[in-house]
This record gives C-alpha cells, structure tokens and sequence, in this order.
C-alpha cells in the first residue's frame, strides 16, 4: 500500500516538474546566433543560456531563414561575414524590407570587419545596435540584450 502511494507521488511529482520545465520554457526569449565562427559562436551561444535565453544557431543565411521559418526568434545576434554568399547585410535588407514577417525582430550586430559605410548601411535599414567586437565584452552586449527584451514596447 505504501508502495503504490510512493508510485503516485512519483508520477504527481514528476507531471508537476514537467508543467514547470513547460512554462519556463515558454517565458524564455529565443535569440538566434549567427556566427561564421564555430568557436565564437559557441561562446556566444554559452553566455546566452547561462543569461536565461534559449538558443538556436546559424553559421550562414540559409541556416538562420529556416530557424525564423520555424518561428519563436525574439532576437538576431548577427555577424557581417557568414558562410555562403549572403552576408549580414544582406540578411538584415531582407529581413527589414517592406512585407518581411520578421521586420520587428531586434538585430544585434556585432562585428570587426564591416567597413564605416556597411555600418551606416546597417543602421539605415534599422539594427537596434551596432557593437565592434574587439570593443565590446561579451557579457557586455549579453546584458543589453537582455535589457533590450525585458523593457516593454511602447
């Protein structure tokens, strides 16, 4: 008898945990990363979960689409240089173009080897920020990020 009231428990306690995992989940912001550089992208990628974000990844425009295709994307991490023959700005034209169901998306992007008129370019279509990366510490652009998401549009 004690058993099986063990048993029950059990199963009570283990639904519970999973209905917490669910709405955890479910109030996490998504940000997706995309990074040429896998060990950069990896590190991106760590500071972000341990801020609380879930994290999807992307080394080139084709792999990003089809993480937007898939929906959820709060946020863009987005380097300038990416595999394949699109580049950032590229990716962020398409993105902010009249008609793109992912025009509101926020875009961070953060990069070296953008020259001052693809930074202007970026701005022009409408990033919400522009981070040199040898300027910017990581858990420094985690934290606006972070701070960018959790304040309430207006």
């Amino acid at each position: 008898m004690e058993k099986r009231r063990d048993e029950v428990i059990v199963v009570v306690l283990k639904r519970v945990l999973v209905h917490c995992t669910i709405e955890l989940m479910a109030n996490k912001k998504k940000v997706l990363v995309v990074e040429d550089e896998r060990p950069l992208l990896e590190a991106v990628s760590m500071k972000l979960e341990k801020a609380g974000f879930t994290v999807v990844t992307a080394q080139s425009v084709k792999q990003a689409r089809a993480h937007l295709a898939a929906g959820g994307v709060d946020a863009i991490w987005l380097d300038h240089y990416l595999l394949g023959k699109e580049n950032g700005l590229d990716f962020v034209a398409e993105l902010k173009s009249s008609g793109s169901p992912w025009r509101a998306i926020p875009i961070f992007v953060v990069s070296n080897t953008a020259t001052a008129e693809k930074v202007q370019s970026y701005i022009r279509f409408g990033i919400t920020k522009y981070y040199v990366k040898a300027e910017h510490r990581l858990d420094v652009i985690v934290s606006d990020v972070k701070s960018f998401l959790e304040t309430p549009a207006e």
